[in-house]
């Protein structure tokens, strides 16, 4: 285990982008089925999805217009009994994808896993059948990593992946970083030699430092 358990604790995956509300699309985290129905009502389009699954699981994308989404908000929030998130829908995933960077000791790797959602799926997610890219980060990735980067080192979280559709994080992970075997084969990047790096200058009281040139 290389993330403090504090920090783990702390930055639930789906919950945390709030800490950082310049970098995300409009996002609310109620169990309140009246304030999850205002939030569709204000932004049209959402993506609603429990606060606590993963891999896709139960990720629903819905309007005002839909006949289902009184249904939906009732099945992911358990009648209100639980939390769920819900985040203005970025049309851009259906073509550019929904992109996953890595971040050690808050640094950015200089490439991301990009995840192409199926034509009849909107989830950009390897298991439910997205196309994998890699492509280098761009200049609004970076800028996201630095407003990111400072609270991840202050909270020990060593690793960490973030999501990103269009210019907006969707989610900060801490426990499931996918994508480093996929960007390791496509690149000249070893990902796993810097975070087994980094471990080690942790240990040993040094600063971690990271050499993307060699």
């Amino acid at each position: 285990m290389v993330n403090r358990p504090q920090g783990l604790r702390d930055a639930n995956e789906r919950a945390f982008v709030s800490w950082f509300p310049n970098c995300t699309p409009p996002t609310l985290i109620p169990r309140s089925l009246k304030q999850l129905k205002e939030f569709i009502s204000e932004h049209g389009r959402v993506v609603v999805k429990p606060i606590d699954r993963m891999a896709g699981q139960s990720v629903f994308v819905t309007d005002a217009e839909d006949g289902n989404h009184h249904v939906i908000l009732q099945t992911v929030s358990d009648g209100g009994a639980r939390y769920a998130v819900v985040q203005k829908y970025v049309p851009e995933i259906a073509d550019s994808g929904d992109r996953r960077f890595l971040l050690i000791d808050g640094e950015p790797v200089p490439a991301a896993l990009v995840r192409i959602p199926p034509g009849d799926d909107h989830r950009g997610n390897l298991a439910t059948g997205a196309r994998a890219e890699v492509r280098p980060l761009t200049d609004r990735d970076f800028w996201i990593c630095e407003q990111i980067g400072p609270v991840l080192r202050e909270k020990g979280l060593l690793c960490a992946g973030i999501d990103v559709i269009g210019d907006f994080m969707t989610e900060i992970n801490v426990t499931s970083r996918n994508g480093i075997r996929e960007i390791e084969r496509a690149s000249d990047l070893r990902i796993a030699s810097a975070i087994l790096d980094a471990i080690q200058a942790r240990a040993d009281g040094r600063p971690v430092s990271l050499d993307w040139t060699g």
